[in-house]
């Protein structure tokens, strides 16, 4: 056997449970991540609904109608 093979019920054990500390280690950080993401996620996509409900709420009320008005040049007085 290879010196780090496990001598004894004793050894198992501490490398069985180091093993499974590691892979609950790893499964924290990936559920972490994933929560992280899908919040990141969820708030663009709450940004997008804003956006779009501010659009809808100015073009109802005209504003862009007199944005438009504004913006173009005045006649010529000639």
């Amino acid at each position: 056997m290879a010196d780090t093979d496990p001598k004894s019920v004793q050894d198992l054990t501490a490398v069985v449970q180091t093993l499974l500390q590691q892979m609950q280690d790893k499964f924290q950080t990936m559920s972490d991540q994933i929560i992280g993401r899908n919040i990141l996620f969820l708030s663009f996509c709450r940004i997008d609904d804003l956006e779009k409900n501010i659009a809808d709420l100015m073009t109802q009320a005209g504003v862009e109608e007199l944005e438009a008005e504004n913006k173009s040049p005045a006649p010529n007085k000639s």
